[in-house]
C-alpha cells in the first residue's frame, strides 16, 4: 500500500513542478482534513451541529462546523508556513498570514472548508474543496494578482469527501488520484489510481425543483435526458444529493453530468468560481471530463473578485457538450447575462 505522503514525495522526485514546499503544503491540508473528519464524525456528540448565529459574505447562515472547519484549515496552513494566505468562503477578505514568516511563501490557497454544510444534520456526505496557486509576488506583500488567477494557472485542485469513507482526491495536472483515509492508523492510502470518468455517463444531477427558473436550454436538455432512446442509453438516471462535492464524486466514479445553471433571477448561479468550480474543473479535465458555464471553459474564466459566482456544467465530456449545444441553440442570450453578472 502507498500512503499519501509516500505518493507526494514520489511525485516530487519525478516532476520538476513538484517541490518540497508544495509537498509540505499538501501534507498540511491532509492534516487539517483528518481533524475536520474527526469533528464531522463526532458532531452529534460534541454539540457542534446547528447554526453558529453568523452569516458569511454571501449572506448564508454559517453552521458551527463551517466555522470550525475554516479555523482548522487556517491554523494548519498558517503553521505550515508554505502558504502566504488563503481565500475562504467563510471570510469576507483574503486571510493574510504573518509576512515575517511567510513573505517568501510560494503559494496561495483558495478553499471551501465545508461544502454541503446544509446537509450536516442529515448525515449526507459533505467535504472540503481546495485550489493551490503559485504566487506572482514572492518576497513582497500579497497582491490581487496573486489572488485573482484563472484556472489555467492552477498548481493543484482537490477535495476531501467525508462520507461512508473519507477520501482525498487531487490532481497536479498529471492525472487524478484518490486516497482513502484509514482511521485505524490515521493515514490516507492510495485507493483510486489514475481516475477516469466514464463517457458517456448515464446520470444527470440537477435540482429540478428550480425547473421553472432555468434557461430554456437547460429545460430542453433535461427533457432530452428523460427521453426513451436505447441507442444513446437514455433515459438517464437522475441523482441529486444537494452538495457539489457529493454529486461530482459520484459522477466521477460512475459517469454523468452535474448542472447548477444561472437563472433569470440569479444569472451567475450559486457556486463560487475560485474555490469551488475551478478546482473541480481541473480535476474533471484531468479525468477526461469537461467543465463549462454553458458556453465557456471554466478554467479560462478570469476571476473579477474573490467570491465571484458562476454557472457550472461539469461531468462526462459528451454530456457537457450536448448541454452546451442546447444552451447555444435555445438560450444564447444567457452568455451575455452571465458575463455581465461577473462584473457586479
Amino acid at each position: 500500500m502507498k500512503t499519501l505522503v509516500e505518493f507526494i514525495w514520489e511525485q516530487q522526485s519525478i516532476s520538476s513542478q513538484a517541490t518540497g514546499e508544495f509537498s509540505r503544503l499538501l501534507n498540511d491540508i491532509g492534516i487539517a482534513a483528518k481533524i475536520v473528519n474527526r469533528d464531522v464524525n463526532r458532531a452529534g456528540l460534541a454539540g457542534v451541529l446547528g447554526l453558529e448565529g453568523t452569516t458569511n459574505v454571501q449572506g448564508e447562515n454559517q453552521k458551527k462546523l463551517d466555522v470550525l472547519a475554516n479555523n482548522e484549515f487556517i491554523k494548519a496552513l498558517r503553521n505550515g508556513k508554505q502558504c502566504a494566505g488563503i481565500i475562504s468562503e467563510e471570510n469576507d477578505e483574503v486571510v493574510v498570514f504573518d509576512e515575517t514568516t511567510t513573505r517568501n511563501a510560494k503559494y496561495i490557497v483558495a478553499i471551501d472548508p465545508l461544502d454541503g454544510s446544509s446537509n450536516i444534520e442529515v448525515n449526507v456526505p459533505i467535504g472540503t474543496i481546495f485550489a493551490i496557486y503559485r504566487r506572482k509576488s514572492v518576497g513582497s506583500s500579497i497582491t490581487m494578482e496573486d489572488v485573482l488567477q484563472a484556472g489555467t494557472e492552477l498548481v493543484c485542485g482537490g477535495y476531501i469527501i467525508y462520507g461512508s469513507s473519507t477520501m482525498m482526491v487531487y490532481t497536479t495536472g498529471n492525472g487524478v488520484n484518490g486516497f482513502t483515509y484509514d482511521p485505524t492508523c490515521g493515514i490516507f492510502i492510495l485507493s483510486h489510481e489514475n481516475m477516469k470518468i466514464k463517457d458517456p455517463g448515464n446520470i444527470y444531477s440537477i435540482n429540478e425543483a428550480n425547473y421553472i427558473y432555468f434557461p430554456e436550454g437547460v429545460k430542453r436538455y433535461i427533457k432530452y435526458c428523460q427521453e426513451d432512446d436505447p441507442s444513446t442509453g437514455r433515459p438517464y438516471t437522475t441523482r441529486y444529493i444537494g452538495s457539489l462535492i457529493s454529486d461530482f464524486h459520484r459522477n466521477l466514479l460512475r459517469g454523468g453530468i452535474y448542472i447548477y445553471p444561472g437563472t433569470k433571477k440569479n444569472p451567475a448561479g450559486k457556486l463560487r468560481l475560485l474555490y469551488e468550480c475551478i478546482p473541480m474543473a481541473f480535476i474533471a479535465e484531468q479525468a477526461g471530463a469537461k467543465a463549462s458555464d454553458g458556453f465557456r471553459r471554466i478554467l479560462d474564466i478570469k476571476p473579477e473578485h474573490i467570491h465571484q459566482r458562476t454557472p457550472l456544467f461539469i461531468g462526462s465530456k459528451s454530456m457537457v457538450e450536448k448541454a452546451e449545444e442546447f444552451m447555444a441553440t435555445y438560450s444564447p442570450e444567457f452568455q451575455e447575462v452571465y458575463e455581465k453578472s461577473e462584473k457586479k
